[in-house]
């Protein structure tokens, strides 16, 4: 097999949120860089849009499974999403900050990463209002857009909200709402779990990696990374395979940032001969579940865009207790028929195809706690590039399930105000919000990367992707992963330059 080796200031492995932004800030520095990602351009074709082909199909599922255990129980191999821009091309765009007493337990405080989150907010183009989030962090600036309107069925979740004595506000979105040189939104509902066909749809490849290349940035789509080479205390080069071609490819860099998500990054450094306490440890995901309630009249007959109103009332309300958030409520829309019917059991299905269309929900999402338990390793089966498989093993604490019984509550009440009746409760079983297995922190004792996400030891390999987050938080991680991915990039910058 044939080598290809070519030699950079900076090689970045994956394209998500972090090393999309450290990327950036990169080329635009003028550092010779080059990102490396796994997964392929999307499509953007009609079947982007097509509920069988991107939820039970998997279009873009990668070739390399993952190994799952949850709650004790083994769950068999399960096959993530890989595309150009990570786990962006699949979001619904929702990007809140972190609160300032959600950094209590971090090496760093909130107002260490404040300049940054301004600068992803503005990057991501994200559409919100200052002021109106009860528990909103301390803003330097207003955001780039403000929101649109509500639309009806998120009217109807607003007003139930704020009769109960809530203080429900627009979701900060990264959607295309305002920008008339770029297609508009067209107030589909087709953001969350899709690629945007028209790419309204703010994710990185469409802001980030596109101003990123205008700089100079290389990117390496359709390549698989399967080890970095270590000498002493530095990387020396990673080795990847070229999914095309099959070739083998060799890259050097002066430095080296890992990004390939919180499954995938631990992953490598094993793979690599990384051996230290943190490494792969303490994985969260949030306690993600929707609350669905059926309504005695069609709550989205014109199929509209509504994922548009929040509630953080109830974040702050264990932190005494517990020093945990307890997290957020947010409009999400119900899934297509064709995926609920499929994950049904046989006698439901007949259920959901009366009610589907009757049916509103709200998601809730809920900090869950760093578990050393909780975590990544490999197994001693090979995918089909000769690499061992990633073993996830993952279970919520008695806590984490009181932090989401109190959002969910919330969420059931608010559906009945709006008429809602039989509500019942899904358990999300990603790892979307996947974070925390190379946490940061003060030492190799409690941590596997330092305060400027270096890995302990290491010289020049750093982590910007959301392994690095000590803990997860209530929010979304998407914008604080951005954010991190600025700062880890802004000190590169620096660091390059002296």
């Amino acid at each position: 097999m044939s080598t290809n080796s070519s030699h950079y200031d900076v090689a970045i492995v994956g394209s998500g949120f972090g090393g999309s932004t450290t990327a950036c800030q990169l080329a635009e520095a003028g550092a010779d860089t080059v990102l490396i990602e796994r997964g392929g351009w999307a499509h953007r074709d009609d079947d982007d849009w097509d509920a069988k082909s991107i939820l039970l199909d998997k279009r873009y599922k990668s070739a390399s499974p993952v190994d799952i255990n949850l709650y004790g129980e083994e769950r068999g191999l399960d096959y993530l999403n890989e595309t150009v821009g990570g786990m962006s091309v699949f979001y619904g765009g929702a990007s809140l900050r972190l609160r300032e007493s959600d950094f209590e337990r971090w090496p760093i405080s909130y107002q260490d990463l404040a300049p940054f989150y301004e600068e992803a907010e503005a990057l991501l183009g994200v559409h919100g209002q200052a002021g109106v989030d009860p528990l909103e962090p301390v803003r330097g600036k207003p955001y780039p857009f403000g929101p649109i309107p509500l639309s009806a069925p998120a009217v109807r979740i607003h007003e139930a909200a704020k009769s109960l004595g809530h203080k429900p506000f627009h979701i900060p979105l990264a959607i295309n709402f305002s920008d008339d040189n770029r297609p508009k939104c067209i107030m589909c509902t087709t953001c969350d779990g899709y690629p945007c066909r028209i790419e309204a749809k703010n994710d990185l490849t469409t802001t980030v990696l596109s101003r990123a290349q205008a700089a100079g940035l290389k990117i390496l789509a359709n390549s698989v990374v399967t080890r970095f080479e270590r000498a002493g205390s530095l990387v020396k080069s990673l080795s990847a395979i070229d999914k095309t071609s099959g070739q083998s490819v060799t890259i050097t860099a002066d430095r080296f940032v890992l990004a390939a998500g919180a499954i995938h990054s631990p992953a490598i450094l094993l793979r690599s001969g990384f051996f230290a306490p943190y490494i792969g440890k303490c994985l969260m995901r949030h306690y993600n579940v929707i609350i669905a309630s059926v309504f005695p009249f069609q709550t989205n007959p014109g199929h509209i865009f509504h994922k548009q109103t929040c509630l953080t009332d109830l974040y702050e309300n264990l932190r005494e207790e517990t020093g945990t958030a307890v997290g957020v409520i947010q409009d999400i829309y119900t899934p297509d028929l064709t995926v609920m019917k499929a994950h049904a059991p046989p006698w439901a299905k007949w259920v959901m195809s009366l009610t589907h269309r009757y049916m509103q929900n709200l998601l809730c999402v809920a900090e869950d706690d760093p578990r050393e338990e909780n975590g990544v390793a490999l197994t001693g089966t090979k995918d089909s590039y000769g690499l061992e498989v990633a073993k996830v093993t993952h279970d919520y604490t008695e806590a984490d399930q009181r932090r989401s019984n109190i959002l969910a509550v919330a969420a059931k009440d608010i559906l009945q105000e709006a008429g809602g009746r039989f509500p019942y409760r899904y358990l999300i079983d990603t790892f979307s919000h996947g974070v925390g297995s190379l946490r940061m922190g003060m030492s190799e004792a409690d941590s596997a990367l330092d305060v400027n996400c270096r890995l302990h030891g290491v010289d020049n390999l750093y982590v910007s992707d959301g392994s690095f987050m000590p803990t997860s938080g209530g929010v979304n991680p998407s914008l604080t992963i951005a954010a991190n991915g600025l700062r880890v990039g802004n000190h590169l910058v620096r660091e390059l330059g002296s």
